[in-house]
């Protein structure tokens, strides 16, 4: 796969540079050597890929349900005639670990082959009617196109995540990819769902800036829904643009989830779970465990082994297998987590370990002594930087885990399970997992955030169900009786 011959927009089917003059460049985040520029897309551009798309829908539930699926599942094996290639695009453009890559590339696999199974799941209802002669019936029909903004963290899953379901369900797309991963969260895939055979015009790409397009994705008249993956702050301009333009936000958004070890817990598989949660993809994750609560019982305990486990990962170059922790997205990322770190230190969190910064590479740091008043706990922390709480009873774990304006994820470990499920169900949040990660994502159960998390639920019934609409048609079979 020619990772240069991703550089263009696609629109239509075609393969072409956008219209501005502008040039996005698309970077290396470790070595910071330029992979590739692409002429950036307009509000014209972005225009003609919606016009397609409503277009391409109509020639798209014209063919046979049992041939949509053959389509999107020849999507699923062309990732995996292509997945060393794929593997290393993730590498070179995300930072992202070979771990971090295989990990990514098969939740995508498994979306994929969930959404294939959509064009045969579209069932109808026939209801009964007040009136004599006359029948009911409900059609699940398409819901119409689907804007989809994609994110750089996980931007081929998490693009996947609305694309393939949207497709599965009759619906167009246009993928607006995000600036810092053009082509693993935006050319790629229209690359894969290309030599799959979707119809051209139903699935478009675009690569470009908010400079450039304003709220132009989000106001335009044709897509009905806008499916965001990102910050809760553009999260909220984003619904407030869509729902002013009569158009159902869905929304995944930030999170700032709670790991909890309680007093009974497997402290050594707790301890590997909760840097698994903290660290993977360098904790550019929106599930990624931000605060570590640990009961004072066992605290001694686990700390010490939470420090020596972290200050054994390995950080630097993502090409090398044996690499952990890669560069953060790009170096404005980076100074954030020091000055967030900075603060924390100066509210009085102790840095347990403390890793250097340098350039986009940061390295692993554990505070302790952290406060929920401090801004380490209360803000997303979207890198190599947890901070450690301890608590005395499962009512102060509870209070601690719900103090945040988020609820996306969790953890709670013991070794009661049932403990663990009656502790996590009084945690404001929308997903937790009793012995196991924060870090979870499958492709038939509902995902989704509470509070400023996000908006809706996705994966299984429950994306067939946001990508579609109920329409009801009556038939009178006689003729109703009128009053007049």
């Amino acid at each position: 796969m020619d990772i240069q011959a991703l550089n263009k927009q696609y629109i239509a089917g075609t393969w072409r540079d956008g219209k501005s003059a502008r040039k996005l460049t698309d970077i290396n985040p470790y070595n910071g050597e330029v992979i590739t520029e692409f002429q950036m897309a307009t509000p014209d551009d972005i225009d003609e890929a919606y016009q397609a798309a409503r277009k391409a829908m109509d020639e798209w539930n014209q063919i046979n349900p049992y041939k949509q699926r053959d389509i999107l599942e020849r999507a699923v094996s062309y990732i995996e005639e292509n997945e060393e290639d794929i593997t290393s695009i993730i590498i070179d453009e995300l930072g992202g670990t070979h771990l971090k890559a295989a990990f990514e590339i098969g939740l995508v696999k498994n979306m994929i082959k969930e959404a294939a199974t959509f064009p045969l799941k579209k069932e109808g209802k026939i209801l009964p009617s007040v009136e004599d002669g006359k029948e009911n019936r409900l059609y699940r029909m398409p819901a119409g196109v689907v804007g989809v903004i994609s994110p750089f963290n996980f931007p081929f899953f998490l693009s996947v995540k609305s694309i393939a379901p949207a497709i599965g369900a009759g619906n167009g797309v246009v993928l607006k990819a995000h600036e810092e991963t053009p082509i693993v969260g935006g050319t790629l895939i229209a690359k894969i769902f290309e030599e799959a055979g979707v119809p051209k015009g139903l699935f478009n790409v675009v690569a470009t800036d908010i400079r450039e397009i304003g709220d132009s994705f989000v106001e335009h008249p044709v897509p009905r829904i806008i499916s965001f993956t990102g910050s809760t702050t553009v999260g909220r301009h984003i619904a407030e643009v869509a729902v002013r333009n009569f158009k159902k936000p869905l929304l995944e958004l930030g999170g700032n989830s709670a790991f909890i070890v309680l007093d009974d817990a497997d402290i050594d598989y707790a301890v590997n779970a909760a840097a698994f949660s903290r660290f993977t993809h360098q904790g550019q994750i929106c599930m990624s465990a931000n605060r570590i609560l640990v009961h004072q019982s066992v605290y001694d305990e686990f700390i010490e082994k939470y420090k020596n486990k972290i200050a054994s990962l390995k950080t630097g170059d993502p090409r090398d297998p044996e690499t952990v922790i890669g560069p953060v997205v790009n170096e404005g990322a980076a100074n954030n987590l020091n000055d967030l770190i900075e603060k924390g230190i100066k509210e009085g969190a102790t840095p347990l370990l403390r890793g250097n910064i340098t350039g986009n590479m940061v390295e692993p740091t554990i505070l302790t002594d952290v406060t929920p008043d401090m801004a380490v706990a209360r803000e997303e922390m979207f890198g190599p930087v947890v901070s450690v709480m301890k608590f005395e009873s499962d009512e102060e774990a509870i209070q601690l885990a719900n103090d945040t304006n988020f609820g996306l994820s969790g953890a709670v470990h013991t070794s009661d399970g049932e403990r663990g499920v009656q502790l996590a169900k009084r945690v404001h949040t929308g997903m937790i997992h009793v012995n196991d990660i924060s870090i979870n994502d499958e492709p038939i159960v509902a995902f989704g955030g509470e509070k400023q998390s996000g908006l809706g639920r996705l994966n299984g019934e429950w994306s067939l169900e946001e990508f579609t609409t109920l329409k009801w048609i009556s038939i009178n079979y006689g003729q109703r009786q009128l009053p007049y």
